[in-house]
């Protein structure tokens, strides 16, 4: 019998569309299942209460429940440490693996590896969030050396809201995007629903496209030893590393 693999995720509370594509990612793995951990996320903004929501103990409550299920990777599937500073996501994978026993990673850890990994000159954004949100999303991503070639956002803030951006909406950001210039497009958001579209607008604009979304999925499937090349249908980051 082949051995089960199980991939925890740290879901935002008003998250409803990294559930459904997370499962459907592993649909071509049938020893893989991913299960899912809520904590409260409402909106995304850089007021106190909204910055409050991503206090380490509401998620590290979130992630003990993860590990009654004995799942052999926890990832938070959220992209916080991007206005946060990527030092949050270095600090809660310590935490969550301290008190669970259990490897950690994030969407946005796994992103700026790959970034890393391939070298990116341009990069290109495409996000939901207010100005000053993405704004600090850029700064920090300038500081890492991926300064911004181009970008798209929407000005939203309630975390509802973005799984409710029609999807032609999305791809024509990302068109815009390429269209700029950007060797590579990062999607920062995971409740927005293009990572459905992601492998046809690759060949479209011809160049690579890193949701966050999968980023955590690809991540989390090398932690636990999956051979991502097996996922066939979701875009040139399964098949490339």
């Amino acid at each position: 019998m082949t051995k089960r693999v199980l991939l925890g995720m740290l879901t935002p509370s008003s998250n409803t569309a990294l559930e459904p594509i997370t499962t459907a990612m592993l649909n071509e793995l049938p020893e893989v299942s991913a299960h899912f951990s809520r904590f409260r996320v409402t909106e995304i903004a850089l007021s106190d209460r909204a910055l409050a929501q991503f206090d380490n103990s509401e998620i590290l409550r979130a992630a003990e429940l993860l590990a009654h299920a004995k799942v052999d990777v926890i990832g938070w599937n959220g992209t916080s440490s991007g206005w946060l500073g990527f030092e949050a996501d270095h600090r809660l994978c310590e935490q969550i693996s301290a008190a669970t026993g259990i490897p950690a990673t994030t969407s946005m850890l796994a992103l700026n590896e790959i970034l890393d990994e391939k070298k990116v000159q341009r990069l290109g954004y495409v996000t939901p969030y207010l100005d000053d949100v993405q704004a600090r999303i850029i700064a920090n991503y300038e500081k890492l050396g991926f300064p911004c070639h181009s970008e798209r956002h929407l000005g939203l803030q309630d975390n509802f809201s973005f799984s409710e951006v029609p999807l032609s909406q999305l791809e024509q950001m990302a068109r815009d995007v390429a269209r700029d210039g950007a060797d590579a497009i990062t999607v920062i958001c995971t409740n927005l629903r293009v990572a459905t579209s992601v492998a046809r607008l690759e060949k479209e604009v011809g160049v690579p496209i890193y949701d966050t979304i999968a980023t955590v999925v690809w991540k989390s499937l090398k932690m636990a030893g999956v051979d991502t090349r097996r996922i066939t249908q979701w875009g040139s980051l399964f098949q490339e590393f």
